[in-house]
């Protein structure tokens, strides 16, 4: 198909959930993204964040490769080496105790609100079963994460909504301690770096706080890391940053490199609250995933991760050098720009016609490129923000 009829296909066929930019991929390798037209553009978007390791990375591909020739796929109701494999890697870097997989961000989520509130349910002192989340927050797209996130509006178009989730006002110390006393939860979910609502690393000073209540309140804290983890802000996960470990990890995309994947880490209030029947992933734990995300975790080791920290102060650090930029926000490989004059939608349009793939949050140009990327590639992107941005 020539990319027309590529685009005309989507039309008639696929329900239309996505405002999809005017580029059909054909083939990538890197960072570097060529359509079907044969032209060439800096992926500083990665899938939002998914391909870590860029594009035809080797180790990644092999490991796929091999274990596609040994089977692709059993039930959770039997064992794999993969499955072992990942699930040690990960526990062990992460310094909690046991990991569930699944496939995705959502359901990762999911699965978080599941645990914490059977252990509101079963396991807590006192019978409780409400969430706290943040004005600011994207947890997913299911019926019950689009009910905890308040970064989309119009929430009630889905109603009814999953009750129980408590929306707060993210760093608003005082608000936060007022829905303790009120609501009881079980639970409080935050992402330490806020994706769709901004691109926005939460206060340490207000995550403090909240560690602190939910130690002294039996509330079990939930870390969504399904943007932010994986070596995304340079450290395994952001919370390296904050100094504490979540009761609750939610992670996906980078993990899978490409392939759909999510899980959800536990600490030891949480980690044995579940039991056979409670929940439960037909594709979750697929072996061929499991045997890219092992390589994903190999690769992710301390100087790599110092690499990551050194390209993205580069990145930041030339980006706020141009004149119409007013700032920049975020944590390592995840940058939100703010925009001086300029249209922010319409920028991300034309940056994208110039050769450098971007995605936006809320009022921003946001950018999660590939882990990957080289500094030869990052330079040619920010010639194309010279030349668009003047």
């Amino acid at each position: 198909m020539n990319s027309q009829t590529i685009k005309e296909t989507y039309d008639k066929y696929i329900i239309h959930t996505y405002n999809r930019y005017d580029v059909v991929y054909d083939q990538a390798e890197g960072a570097t993204v060529w359509d079907t037209d044969g032209k060439e553009y800096i992926d500083l978007a990665a899938g939002i964040g998914v391909n870590c390791l860029g594009y035809g990375n080797s180790e990644w591909t092999g490991a796929v490769i091999k274990q596609l020739n040994k089977f692709q796929h059993t039930s959770n109701l039997f064992y794999h080496e993969p499955g072992a494999v990942l699930a040690r890697k990960i526990v062990e870097r992460s310094g909690l105790n046991k990991v569930f997989f699944c496939n995705s961000g959502a359901e990762a989520n999911e699965v978080a609100f599941k645990i914490a509130r059977k252990y509101g349910n079963t396991v807590a002192d006192i019978h409780k079963n409400n969430i706290i989340y943040l004005n600011t927050s994207f947890h997913g797209r299911t019926i019950t994460t689009v009910t905890a996130t308040g970064s989309c509006g119009n929430q009630e178009r889905f109603g009814p909504l999953t009750p129980g989730l408590i929306q707060i006002e993210a760093n608003n110390i005082e608000q936060l301690k007022e829905a303790v006393a009120q609501y009881n939860p079980c639970a409080l979910i935050m992402e330490l770096v806020q994706g769709e609502g901004g691109v926005t690393a939460l206060d340490q000073v207000f995550v403090d706080a909240a560690v602190t209540l939910c130690r002294n309140n039996d509330i079990l804290f939930i870390d969504d890391e399904v943007q932010a983890g994986i070596g995304r802000t340079g450290r395994l996960f952001a919370y390296e940053y904050y100094g504490f470990l979540p009761d609750l990890v939610s992670f996906a995309k980078g993990i899978g490199a490409g392939l759909p994947i999510g899980g959800v880490l536990a600490g030891p209030k949480a980690c044995d609250v579940m039991v056979p029947g409670d929940h439960g992933s037909t594709f979750g734990m697929n072996p061929v995933v499991c045997a890219g995300g092992a390589v994903v975790l190999d690769t992710l080791d301390e100087p790599f991760l110092a690499g990551v920290r050194e390209k993205a102060y580069y990145l930041r650090s030339q980006l706020e050098a141009i004149d119409e930029i007013e700032s920049t926000t975020g944590l390592g490989m995840m940058i939100g720009i703010n925009l001086k004059t300029r249209d922010f939608q319409e920028t991300a349009k034309d940056l994208i016609a110039a050769g450098a793939i971007v995605i936006t949050a809320i009022d921003k140009i946001r950018l999660l490129p590939p882990l990957t990327i080289t500094y030869e590639e990052i330079d040619k992107a920010l010639e194309v923000f010279r030349k668009v941005l003047g």
